[in-house]
């Protein structure tokens, strides 16, 4: 039993000194890390009074800096706003006057002037002013001149026209001795700017041998074969196309037929405030410059009275034209049509003038003025009324059309009897009649 006791004792012995050094080795352990938390979470010390801890100095620090931040956010978005808010006012002011310039371009593209081609003319708008005091108005403005069209033509222009503007008429050779005394009375009278436009090689020959100012364009079959051939209608028609260069290079025309003889010059009698200013086929002041016309259609009871207006139609054969944009519209229409229809060139001419805008059909915005018909007289008026009145025997007009009567080179010279040569019943044995 006693050797059982005495081996235990001696073995608890032995274990007592070897646990006390653990318990010493884990003492310093645990002292040692210890030591490390309090070194990693107070670097400064756990007593330290030097001023809060970093981690609070950051925090401090970090929300001092954000409040600065804030309110410097807070200046640049109220600026920025302020900002937009003005930039959004600029744009919305380019954006009108972009929509406004579109719209001017848009029309002014459209034909084709028209009611902004006469914007564009027109600048900014206006106030109307007192009752009685407002004229709209008539006068458009005239095209740049473009010598590309035709460089050969203008430096024919320079030498012939003054201030830019001259007579015109075209002629074959079917028409020499009528031709003969037109320019012969225009050379009378003093008139240097005119040109003939010369549709063969004869008349070319026969205008150069008379010291006449002439133009042959090139070659172009489409007009040279008509104007070859053609009759005074088809060569009439022909107008329309070849006068548009004259009006692209920036000239005023006063296109003539060769039926007419001058007795005074033309171009000291012209308003120029139209884009149209023509003679008329009227014989007095109702037809000539338009009167209200009424018809009784019974039918209708007491509404049967039928009101129209009705005006003599211009006459295509003396018409002065400026360069504007409805004068070239205005020959394009009529040169359109009279090649795809077949119609008097006239009454073409006529129905793009005067007719309105109505449905699908947008009317010629082109400003028109009728000649005086005494002045710029016409046979009907002459055979018809002036020669049985003794007063009006006495004035003398700036120019005769027989445009009534076919016996056309008889007429034009007893004109000239009359009026140049005095001869006083030069006229009489010639009827009114418009089969003459």
């Amino acid at each position: 039993m006693t050797g059982r006791r005495d081996g235990p004792l001696m073995r608890s012995g032995g274990s007592s000194h070897s646990f006390g050094k653990s318990r010493i080795a884990a003492a310093i352990a645990v002292g040692i890390a210890i030591g490390c938390v309090f070194t990693f979470l107070l670097p400064v010390g756990l007593f330290s009074v030097a001023g809060p801890p970093l981690q609070n100095r950051r925090l401090v620090n970090s929300q001092g800096e954000s409040s600065s931040s804030s309110c410097e956010s807070s200046e640049q978005m109220n600026k920025l706003k302020s900002e937009n808010v003005a930039f959004s006012q600029k744009n919305a002011e380019l954006k009108k006057e972009v929509r406004e310039l579109m719209e001017k371009l848009k029309l002014a593209e459209q034909g084709k002037d028209q009611a902004q081609k006469q914007v564009l003319a027109l600048g900014k708008q206006q106030k109307a002013g007192p009752f009685g005091t407002v004229k709209g108005s008539r006068t458009n403005p005239t095209v740049v001149p473009d010598e590309s069209v035709n460089p050969r033509l203008a430096k024919i222009l320079e030498k012939v026209a003054v201030n830019r503007e001259l007579i015109v008429a075209l002629a074959n050779s079917n028409v020499k001795d009528l031709l003969e005394v037109w320019f012969t009375n225009i050379k009378r009278v003093g008139i240097l700017n005119y040109l003939v436009v010369a549709l063969d090689e004869d008349m070319a020959k026969f205008c150069e041998s008379n010291s006449v100012p002439v133009y042959k364009r090139d070659p172009d079959e489409g007009v040279d074969s008509v104007g070859r051939t053609g009759g005074s209608r088809p060569v009439s028609g022909l107008k329309f196309r070849i006068l548009r260069e004259f009006l692209q290079l920036g000239y005023s025309v006063l296109l003539s037929d060769i039926d007419i003889v001058y007795l005074q010059n033309p171009f000291d009698h012209l308003y120029r405030d139209s884009d149209v200013e023509s003679m008329t086929d009227g014989h007095d002041n109702r037809t000539a410059y338009g009167f209200d016309d009424v018809f009784d259609e019974p039918g209708m009871d007491w509404t049967r009275d039928g009101h129209t207006n009705r005006v003599s139609v211009y006459n295509c054969g003396f018409f002065y034209i400026r360069p504007t944009i409805p004068s070239i519209e205005l020959l394009d229409r009529v040169a359109a049509r009279l090649s795809q229809e077949t119609a008097w060139d006239q009454a073409v001419f006529n129905e793009e003038l005067f007719f309105p805008s109505h449905n699908g059909h947008e009317g010629l915005h082109a400003a028109k003025r009728t000649m005086d018909f005494y002045l710029f007289m016409n046979s009907k008026v002459l055979y018809r009324t002036v020669i049985k009145d003794a007063f009006l025997r006495k004035m003398k007009p700036v120019i005769v059309h027989v445009n009534y009567h076919h016996d056309k080179l008889l007429r034009m010279k007893a004109v000239v009897q009359y009026y140049v040569n005095g001869k006083e019943d030069a006229l009489k044995p010639f009827p009114n009649r418009a089969d003459s």
